[in-house]
């Protein structure tokens, strides 16, 4: 069970080396006895213990984890010891360590010297109907009521008021409540409480709640390269494209091997042909380049982070060789092994959350490129004719987020139209 301390940490007090002893009253400086030696901790409350006794510790090591106000924080040993009630610096010491720590916490009232972590054992909870039970048992309440044990009434503290909490473990001296005994059974109401509730939602596999963790390699690269996209003057451009023919054509080949994904980049290649700024990139603030290629990166999801492979001269291959070409590259971003040219030579990217049921979503833009295209779900919609007339069609919304400095509105709704008429009469993309 977690123990309140009170204490305060000393980094400039660990000399050859430390231990474990807690005081509840005080900090102290370290004595060194021997070879035998203390670390203070900070004020807090130990939540777990890393190390047992009798571990061999190596320099910077975490010993327990304390939690203050502000944080969980791992307290070190700074030199390569053993944990012994007192951390030994040599097996042999142990024994020695051991007495130490016992003639030290029955010779300094109100400290509290902790040896060895023991394996946790469920607290019981006195309850009034019968005999002690496991924790679960704990009733929250709206107010204190006094507690019993053995027909006595029993004072609770003031702060153990505060928590309306009853029946709890008495463990106060004279047979006081104090809050850690309000605290654990309130903890136990909750856990009570979840259990009949049913089976518990957990995280996903992998995932641990509460716990911080560093950037891999893929997600610092994607970091600095949003941070840096920001000092780009961007704005947006929507469009609603029907897409009953794109999906008539898409069933008809998908047995051939072809993928949506291959499907757009192809259409949207096709149209960059024919507006060659919206391809265009600017790397250095005073001027842009017209690409002589179209290399169509598509932002593909991966585990730890998100990656852009390249369909490279993605108007000049064909569906089929381009869906092929799409399913490599899947699979080798997968075992990541795609090469830099593979993911950073795009010139226009392709950003596809339809498959996930999304309507509409603004992307952020690539840096070094002039434009990424945001793909929603195609969707039944009821549309209004010229006739005055309606019928139901499957339409889709794109949004294309575009550098302002070498891009202005009018090139993209021209290059919006362009690709709404090829995907709506797609008789192009299978040439």
């Amino acid at each position: 069970m977690a123990q309140l301390v009170k204490t305060t940490f000393l980094p400039s007090s660990f000399h050859r080396c430390s231990t474990i002893h807690i005081s509840s009253n005080r900090a102290r400086t370290t004595q060194l006895q021997d070879k035998i030696g203390e670390i203070f901790m900070p004020e807090g409350k130990i939540v777990s213990w890393v190390k047992s006794e009798g571990d061999k510790l190596s320099n910077g090591e975490s010993v327990i984890v304390v939690e203050s106000d502000k944080a969980d924080m791992d307290v070190e040993t700074f030199y390569d010891v053993y944990l012994a009630a007192l951390l030994a610096e040599t097996e042999e010491e142990i024994a020695e360590a051991r007495s130490k720590a016992s003639s030290s916490s029955a010779a300094e009232p109100g400290s509290t010297s902790i040896s060895a972590p023991e394996p946790p054992q469920p607290e019981k909870i006195a309850d009034p109907a019968g005999p002690a039970i496991p924790e679960a048992a704990a009733a929250v309440a709206s107010a204190v009521h006094p507690a019993t044990e053995g027909g006595k009434r029993v004072v609770a503290s003031p702060y153990a008021k505060k928590l309306k909490v009853e029946r709890v473990v008495v463990s106060g001296p004279t047979g006081r409540i104090v809050a850690k005994d309000v605290e654990g059974a309130a903890a136990a109401s909750l856990a009570s409480a979840t259990a009949n509730l049913g089976a518990t939602v957990s995280p996903p596999p992998g995932i641990e709640l509460g716990t911080v963790v560093p950037f891999t390699t893929m997600q610092e690269a994607v970091s600095r390269n949003m941070v840096e996209s920001l000092a780009v003057p961007t704005f947006r451009v929507g469009y609603t494209i029907t897409t009953d023919a794109l999906d008539a054509l898409y069933k008809k080949i998908k047995s051939k091997g072809v993928t949506m994904t291959a499907l757009l980049a192809k259409a949207t290649a096709l149209a960059l042909v024919k507006h060659p700024v919206v391809n265009s990139s600017c790397r250095d603030g005073n001027s842009f380049t017209y690409n002589s290629s179209i290399n169509i990166a598509v932002a593909e999801d991966m585990d730890g982070g998100l990656i852009t492979p390249v369909l490279q001269d993605a108007d000049k291959a064909d569906i089929y060789s381009l869906s092929r070409k799409w399913k490599e590259l899947v699979g080798k971003a997968q075992a990541k092994q795609l090469q830099p040219h593979e993911y950073n030579t795009g010139t226009f990217t392709l950003y596809n959350l339809g498959m996930f049921g999304v309507d509409w979503f603004d992307a952020i833009l690539p840096p070094g490129t002039g434009a990424i295209m945001a793909v929603g779900a195609s969707q039944p919609s009821v549309v209004a004719t010229k006739d005055g007339s309606t019928c139901l069609k499957n339409q889709m919304q794109v949004n294309v987020t575009a550098d302002h400095r070498i891009i202005c509105g009018a090139d993209l709704a021209s290059f919006l139209q362009t690709l709404a008429n090829i995907i709506e009469d797609p008789k192009d993309l299978t040439l």
